[in-house]
C-alpha cells in the first residue's frame, strides 16, 4: 500500500482545505476505497475522512428531502420518510450490501463506488479503467456480468450502486462544493459513459466534494419499488436491476419513473420506455414493448446476452405488480 496521511475534516471547507493535493481522496466508510488501496490500484497520497460532515435527513421547503453526504446507508434505508414516500430507495439500499456494509458506506462514497468488474480488480489483466489504452480483457472473457447498454470498445464495466439506480429513477440532485463554490447536478448526469476514456468515470470536477443529495417531491414514488436479480439472494451484484414508480388512472399510465442496474457504466434512466408508456394502457403487452424500445440498442456479448430478456421480463413484472397496487389505492 502506498503510505499516505490521513486526516478527519470537521466542515467542507476544512475538508477542502485539507485536500488540496493532486493525490488527495474524500474517504466515506471506506468500504470501496480501502480495498482499491490494499490492490494498489487507488495509490492516495492523502486521505481526509469525510464521515464527521453533514449526516442530517431533513426536509426541503418544498417536501423534498435533503440527506448529508456522510449520512450512513443503513440511516437512510430506516428513515421513515425515506420508507413511505420513496419506498424504492429503502428497497434498493436493502438489496445492495449486507448490514455490516450499510452500516459502514455513506451516501456519497456510494455514489462513487467504483466497478466490480473482475478485470479491473485483476492487474494480470488488460484493463483500460485500470490503465488507460491497456486495453479490455473482459471483452473477449467472462463477461456475464458486464453492460448491454452504452458501452464502448474500450470498456464493458457497469457501475455497482444499488442506490444510484433508486435516485437516477427519483430525479435526485447531487449538491457539491469545492474551492470554486457549489454546484449541482442531477444524479443522472454524475456518472459518464465509458466512450474512449473509462477511467474517467464522473462529472466531478477535480477537489470537488459531494455535500449532499435532495430527492424532489414525489407523490408518485409512493408507489414504487426495487427489483434485484442475482446469482444469489444475498451479497452479490446485480445481474440487473430495477427502479419503478407508476401512477394509473382508470387503466390507463398517467406517470412513471424507470431506471435500471447492472446493464450500463452508469444507472441507466430508461426515458425511451417511460415515453412509450405514458397514456397507454396498463397492460403487460404495453410494458414489454416499452422495455422493447428501451433495449432496442443494446448489445449484448455471448455470455451475457440473456441480460436482454431478463432485463424485459423484469421491467414488465415489476410495472405489473406497481400498477395492481395503484388499482388498489385507488378502490
Amino acid at each position: 500500500m502506498t503510505p499516505f496521511t490521513y486526516s478527519r475534516a470537521t466542515d467542507p471547507a476544512d475538508a477542502l482545505r485539507l485536500s488540496g493535493d493532486n493525490g488527495a481522496k474524500f474517504l466515506g466508510g471506506g468500504t470501496n476505497l480501502v480495498d482499491l488501496m490494499r490492490e494498489t490500484i487507488e495509490r492516495p497520497t492523502v486521505l481526509v475522512d469525510v464521515t464527521g460532515l453533514d449526516s442530517t435527513i431533513s426536509a426541503t421547503s418544498d417536501d423534498g428531502l435533503r440527506i448529508g453526504g456522510a449520512t450512513r446507508n443503513s440511516a437512510l434505508a430506516s428513515n421513515r420518510r425515506v420508507r413511505t414516500d420513496y419506498p424504492m430507495l429503502t428497497r434498493a439500499i436493502v438489496a445492495g450490501a449486507s448490514a455490516q456494509i450499510r452500516n459502514m458506506a455513506t451516501v456519497a462514497g456510494n455514489l462513487l463506488q467504483r466497478t466490480r468488474c473482475t478485470y479491473f480488480y485483476d492487474d494480470g489483466s488488460a484493463c483500460n479503467k485500470r490503465s488507460p489504452g491497456q486495453g479490455c480483457d473482459a471483452r473477449e472473457g467472462f463477461h456475464r456480468y458486464h453492460a448491454i447498454l452504452g458501452a464502448s470498445e474500450t470498456c464493458i464495466a457497469t457501475h455497482p450502486s444499488d442506490m444510484a439506480v433508486a435516485l437516477a429513477a427519483l430525479d435526485a440532485v447531487v449538491h457539491l462544493k469545492s474551492s470554486d463554490g457549489v454546484r449541482s447536478l442531477p444524479v443522472t448526469e454524475l456518472h459518464r459513459l465509458p466512450g474512449e476514456r473509462p477511467d474517467i468515470e464522473t462529472d466531478l470536477r477535480p477537489g470537488e466534494l459531494i455535500t449532499a443529495v435532495e430527492l424532489p417531491a414525489l407523490p408518485l414514488a409512493r408507489n414504487s419499488t426495487y427489483r434485484k436479480v442475482r446469482d444469489r439472494s444475498s451479497y452479490a451484484f446485480a445481474l440487473i436491476s430495477v427502479a419503478a414508480a407508476l401512477d394509473v388512472k382508470d387503466g390507463k399510465i398517467t406517470d412513471v419513473r424507470l431506471a435500471l442496474g447492472g446493464v450500463a457504466h452508469r444507472p441507466w434512466r430508461a426515458r425511451k420506455a417511460e415515453a412509450a408508456l405514458i397514456g397507454r394502457n396498463a397492460t403487460h403487452a404495453n410494458y414489454l414493448a416499452a422495455a422493447d424500445t428501451e433495449l432496442a440498442e443494446a448489445k449484448p456479448l455471448p455470455l451475457n446476452a440473456f441480460k436482454v430478456e431478463l432485463a424485459r421480463r423484469t421491467i414488465a413484472a415489476v410495472l405489473s405488480d406497481l400498477a395492481a397496487r395503484s388499482s388498489e389505492a385507488r378502490s
